[in-house]
Parts: structure tokens; sequence; C-alpha cells
């Protein structure tokens, strides 16, 4: 299949021939359907916590004993799909043709004057027409103004405040980590992955406002970039499953999506890790609700993770039918995990230990009420065991009906906000890459050089790359999650003063 120079080409990025002839057969004979038990929902699998006990969940937090907390941001990727409406509105403009009122660039320039990136001196003063139009697309988009078209969203000012202070994204989870990610000594510990062309740009970001935040907060910033590793990207192929190549012969490799990034979560030393990303901030006005909440899912996160090294230590001292009951009956309480049928009494205690022994994660959960996302299901595994697992829409099989009805009934989406636990009950790092669930991936269609193909998402970092985690999902406000998927969203209320 592989010639001397496509093998050339594989191991110079890291990978194995034999890694790239596994991913040509996951094309070849797709991924399996996630077999729905049903969806997770507040009679069953999300928790719905009253005020006391979101202020008790706080109150463990902040008195945990905890090996060190991280903020991880995933930021990796240029801003081209938050602005690709702009750029096909810039693209009739040039050919001499207006926008309709309702066009995004329409609005973007009509409402120019409300964003945080605006400035008179850039693009002077508003005029109803098709040339002011296309001047404040251009000076959005190229080199001609701001450039946002090729930068990454983390650098792209989201928000104004009446001070005349204006923040990035990335300067906005500064914020946030301070509020709620500090450790004892004072210092907030970031994570942030993105895609190393854009590192002078981060990096020219925070200097800004780094040292001006860390003497207004009283914090010292501990800020990491890491990369997608390239040997993580997938190889393309075209209809046929064949590999796909590129004009001058070359095997084509993309990014597996955000699921390779459970390499770069697994390379974090902290033992405490919230996860939230790029693009989902608020203006400050918000702050208070979501440093609450974001301290509410720690807490609940604190309160899992003791109570399975408490499990695990008298599972090691004495285990007992008694506490293998309890554990049994937690375990499907709190965590929707009911076992198969042990047939003796030492199985049954290694299938405990096992099922407790793992990575911890509490996700937080908001209404569904239309936004795009992935949705919180409890399934069956090849075990036997089922479990709470987020799915995207592309792992759910819409012809089956029992899976097309979890689908209508589903109650809540993900809103990628998660709070991990990375240590063991003796103190040592789990390895998360053991954790992968490598039958969780799926396929889309993509184009390259104008022709039609095949390429392969790796499980995705909070769905297969979690799978064989101990989940929980805590209801959390529609409030605390506000992303700018497109430019217009940074209108809506949540991110204007």
């Amino acid at each position: 299949m592989f010639n001397q120079k496509d093998t050339n080409q594989i191991l110079q990025r890291g990978a194995t021939v034999r890694g790239v002839e596994e991913q040509i057969e996951h094309f070849k004979k797709g991924f399996p359907w996630m077999k729905i038990v049903g969806p997770a929902t507040p009679q069953r699998g999300i928790r719905v916590l009253t005020d006391a006990e979101a202020d008790d969940a706080i109150r463990y937090y902040e008195g945990a004993s905890i090996a060190g907390k991280c903020k991880f941001v995933p930021a990796s990727g240029a801003a081209s799909r938050m602005f690709k409406d702009i750029f096909a509105g810039l693209a009739t403009l040039e050919k001499g043709e207006d926008l309709p009122a309702d066009a995004a660039g329409a609005k973007l320039a009509a409402q120019i004057d409300k964003f945080a990136f605006y400035t008179e001196e850039l693009f002077g003063t508003k005029e109803d027409t098709a040339a002011y139009r296309k001047s404040v697309l251009s000076k959005v988009l190229t080199d001609e103004g701001l450039g946002y078209g090729a930068k990454p969203k983390g650098v792209i000012k989201f928000h104004r405040y009446e001070s005349g202070e204006v923040r990035t994204a990335i300067a906005e989870h500064l914020v946030e980590a301070a509020t709620y990610m500090r450790n004892a000594d004072g210092t907030c510990n970031l994570v942030v992955t993105i895609s190393p062309e854009h590192q002078p740009l981060f990096e020219a970001a925070l200097a800004e406002v780094q040292p001006v935040f860390e003497a207004r907060y009283g914090v010292k910033y501990n800020v990491t970039f890491t990369f997608q590793d390239k040997a993580t990207d997938t190889i393309a192929v075209d209809a046929k499953n064949k590999p796909f190549r590129t004009d001058d012969d070359a095997l084509l490799f993309r990014p597996a999506g955000h699921g390779a990034l459970i390499y770069n979560l697994d390379k974090v030393d902290e033992e405490l890790v919230s996860i939230k990303n790029i693009d989902n901030v608020a203006h400050e006005k918000l702050l208070g609700t979501t440093a609450r909440y974001k301290k509410v899912l720690m807490g609940e996160a604190l309160k899992v993770r003791d109570r399975i090294f408490g499990y695990l230590r008298k599972l090691d001292a004495e285990p007992t039918v008694q506490l293998c009951n309890e554990i049994e009956n937690f375990l499907d309480k709190e965590l929707c995990v009911q076992l198969p049928l042990a047939r003796g009494e030492k199985e049954r205690v290694e299938m405990l230990r096992a099922k407790l022994n793992r990575p911890v994660r509490v996700c937080g959960m908001v209404r569904n009420e239309g936004e795009p996302g992935g949705g919180p299901y409890i399934i069956a595994g090849k075990d036997g065991a089922t479990s709470l697992q987020i799915l995207e829409s592309v792992q759910i099989n819409k012809e089956d009906a029992g899976a097309a009805q979890a689908m209508a009934h589903a109650t809540h989406f993900n809103p990628v906000d998660l709070v991990c636990c990375l240590r063991d009950y003796k103190g040592g790092k789990f390895n998360l890459l053991e954790h992968v669930d490598p039958e969780a991936g799926f396929i889309s269609s993509k184009s390259f050089q104008g022709r039609e193909l095949k390429a392969l998402e790796l499980p995705g970092l909070w769905n297969g790359a979690m799978s064989d985690w101990n989940t929980l999902f805590v209801e959390v406000p529609l409030e605390t999650f506000n992303p700018v998927k497109v430019v217009l969203d940074l209108l809506r209320p949540a991110h204007q003063a």
C-alpha cells in the first residue's frame, strides 16, 4: 500500500506504518454505533443541586486537599470558522454586488461600533453604503486592518469595559483563573493548546495584560503553551478508502480533532484540572455566576474522588460482601454504572476495583435550548456495564428507534465545562491513554485541492477519549455557557457591557 517515499513521510511525522494501516481499516469498517440505554436526565444521570447543596460543594472545594490546580484551555486553530460568513460577504462585495440587510457581513458593518475591536480611527464614520461595508469587512479580516481572518480566537478582542479596557478571549481566561483556580501559594496555572505558528500572537497578547492582572488580582500566572502532536494527525482517504494523494503525490494527513489533546492533558502534572474552550468566556458582569458554578463542579469532583479513594482503601483492607454491596449501590446511584453479574466474589471485587480506580470527571450540563453541542447519555459498554457518556450526534444511529427516541427525550447538552481529577488513591498519576475507547472515533467528509476526501477524527477529548472515566453530570445555569462560534455572537448580551 505504501512505497518507500510514503514510509519515510509517515516516520518523519513520528507515526508508524502499522498505525496508519489501522486508521485505513477504520475507514473500511467504520465505527460501531454507541448502544444507548437512554438520555441522562434529572430523573437519572444529571444532578440538579439546590442552592444549599451548591454552597456545600463550594465549601468542600475550599477545604479539600489538592495536589495542584490547572486550567486547561483548548485554543488550537485559526478563527476562520468564526468569520466564514464574513469572508463570503466580502467575496460578494468584491464582485461589485451589495449584501442584503440580513446578511452577516451587513450586520457586522451596521453594528461595527458595538464590537470590542472597533476604533473610529480604523473604521471611520459609519455609512450605509456597499463601499463602507466592503471596507469594514476587509479591515476586520485582512492585513489591511486587524487580520482576524487568519488569527486564533484567543487573541481576538471580545469585550469592552466602561473604563475603556478591552480584553481578548485569553485575557478573560486569566481573569477567570484568578477567581477560581488560584493555588495556595498564589499561583494560577494555565495550559493552553495552540498551533505553533500562533505562539508569537499569544505571547504578545499575554505580555499586554499579564503584569497588569498579576498586580490587580495578587496572583502569579504560569502559562504553558502546548501543541497538538503531528504524530496524532490521521491519514485521509478517497471515496474508495485508498490513501488520498495530493497533487504532488504525497500522502495527506489532517489534524484528528480535539481528541488528540488527550496526549497533552496526560502531560499535566496537577491533580485538579478545569477544562473550558477558549471561546466560552463572558463579560465580567457574569463572572460571579461563572466562578460560583466552576467551584461547585470542583467541589462535586472532589467529593466523588474522596469517596472513591475511601472505598479503594477499604477494599485493600477487607473486601467484605457488605462493602461490595455498598460500592455497587454507589456506582449505580451516583455514576449510573450498573455492572454485569460477576461469577464469584473474587471476580466481583476485582471488577469493582477496576471501575473505581479510574480518572474522575464532573461535567457541567445546561438545559437544551437549541444550542449546538453533544449530549449526555447512559450507554452500555462492551464489558456489559453501563456508564455516563457525552455523545456527538454523529455517534448516534438515527435509524435505530431506541437511539432516536433517546435523542428526542434528551433534556440537556454539553457546554464543554469539565473538572477532572487525574491522580489515583495512592497519589500516582493515571495514564490517561489507557482510558480511551479507540472505537469511539468517527469519519467526516472534507475536501482538499478541489477533491472530496474522508477524514478520521480520533475519539473526542470529552467523548471517547474519556470513555473509561468515572463520570458525574451536574446541571449548571445557561448563563455559564457563552461561546463565540461566529463573530455576531459577540453582540449577545453576555458579551456586551
